[in-house]
This record gives structure tokens, sequence and C-alpha cells, in this order.
């Protein structure tokens, strides 16, 4: 059987979320819970936002968010359906948002790890170094590359999976490959639904990186690491649950991470923090 390429979820955002509902939107009152222990201000740069589900909850917890993501067709789902944020086009490594400036960047959902190369990773740095404000935080959810190191991982056998959405149950099979040399992650997913559409098979790969690495990268761009830790988290078991302590081991398989631009950095421009006004 032929499968056409392309990436069901990204391809039709509603599939996304009903494929990984998120009804107490925690990845966002996580994200929010972190800003507020910290002391952040209340402009909020969400980069791979994806449906625009997180940022809608930062903005409705008071943030003036304005929202970043590579898709258009995520974008277009964000503005229709989580109103509220700012939603641009932009690509998280190598972004620029000219003379504004944000209290926060946020990158949740392994989003990071769209970075595949060390080059990608310094422009993510260097981007929101210069985007924030003297003392602004990065915060940052996303898969432990660490994980991965003496275990048997990822398992060896396909996973399938299934859901069913307006009457069409759609079936995954998902393979999973660590590719040392590049240091990814490769995922290979083909899907099929029960309405007679033709199969789709996507290819997709994240960064893995290891907590010493990324606390290596963090500094020679200038962060102050506050926090890097395992759990618990939006993705963690157990849970994140409000007003749950950061936990001190990065063993797990998800990382938590909140660095800061030091107050007397003026790197970048001396801008005002945005307002959340259309550029």
């Amino acid at each position: 059987m032929k499968h056409r390429t392309g990436n069901l979820l990204t391809d039709r955002p509603e599939l996304y979320e009903a494929r990984f509902p998120d009804p107490g939107r925690l990845a966002g009152r996580w994200a929010e819970d972190v800003l507020r222990r910290y002391g952040a201000g209340p402009a909020v740069l969400d980069l791979g936002c994806g449906t625009g589900r997180d940022a809608a909850c930062l903005q409705d917890a008071g943030r003036r968010v304005t929202a970043a993501d590579l898709s258009g067709a995520m974008l277009a789902h964000a503005r229709a359906q989580h109103p509220g944020p700012v939603y641009v086009q932009a690509d998280l490594s190598r972004f620029d948002f000219g003379h504004r400036a944000f209290d926060a960047v946020v990158c949740l959902d392994s989003s990071l790890l769209y970075c595949h190369t060390n080059e990608q990773l310094d422009g993510f740095l260097t981007s929101c170094r210069r985007t924030l404000v003297p003392g602004g935080l990065l915060v940052a959810e996303m898969r432990n590359g660490a994980y991965f190191l003496g275990r048997d991982e990822p398992p060896r056998i396909p996973a399938v999976s299934r859901f069913t959405w307006q009457g069409t149950t759609y079936r995954s099979t998902t393979a999973l490959r660590v590719d040392r040399a590049a240091q990814l992650l490769r995922r290979t997913r083909r899907w099929t639904a029960d309405d007679g559409s033709p199969p789709v098979e996507e290819h997709s790969a994240w960064r893995l990186l290891l907590p010493q690495e990324l606390r290596h990268f963090l500094t020679v761009h200038g962060f102050d690491v506050l926090a890097l830790h395992d759990g618990p988290g939006p993705r963690t078991e157990p849970v994140w649950q409000p007003g749950a302590e950061p936990g001190a081991a990065a063993d797990g398989d998800r990382l938590h991470l909140i660095a800061r631009k030091p107050v007397g950095d003026s790197a970048g421009h001396s801008a005002h923090p945005a307002t959340g006004e259309q550029p």
C-alpha cells in the first residue's frame, strides 16, 4: 500500500487536539506557575505555539502573549479557536521581532528540540537573548536526551494507537529510533483512517540534548540557569499539580528548564516590553 507523505496532525490541527486533549490546560498552567514563581513580567512570547491552547491559557491568566509557529495551518486554527494572543509565523531557530522585547520566552512540548543542529540551537538562544528584557526568563519543557542512556529505549516494537473524531477512527503505527551520529530521535508514523482516505506516512525528529550539554549552551549564550529538572511537569508521571516544588534530579523522560538573562545584560536592544499589538 502506497502512503502519501505529510503530517496528519500538523496539517489538520483539529485532529491534533483530538489526539492530544488537554482539558485541564496543564502545560499552560504549569508555565504560568513558573512565570509567577520567578517573577516574570506580563509580556510573553510563546515559541512553537501549535494550536494555541497554551498561549490562550497564558493570555487568560493576564499575560500579553505573542505566539509564534512555523505552521500556517496551526496558526489559522489558533486564531479561530483560541483568540486573544497575537499569532505570528516565525522560525524558532532564527526569529527577530525588531524593537519588541519580552519579559519571558516560553517553549513547550519539545518545540526547542526541532533545532536539530548546533547552529540552529545557537540561533534559537541568540534570538531569545536578543528579544528578552534584562532579567527576562526562558522557560522550556522537552524530552530528556539522558533518559535514553542505559535503558532499552526507544521500544523496538512499533507502538499502535487509535482515536475517533467525528465518527472517523484514525489508527497510527509509530516506530522510533535513535540516530546517534546526528543525536536525533527519529520517528516514522503511519496513519490510516476508516473513511477511505489514503494512508499518510510522517517522518520527524527531535534533538536529544543531555542536561549538562543544555546547561553549557545556555551558559555560553549568557543565561543563568535557575532550574533544570525532570519533574514534576505537565507531561510527567505523577503529573504536576499547582504548588508543587520543582525536582532536583534530571533522570526522567522530560526536562524542565528555567533560565534568566542577567539583569545587567542589555544585549540586543533596550526596547520596552511588547504591547501585544499586531506587527
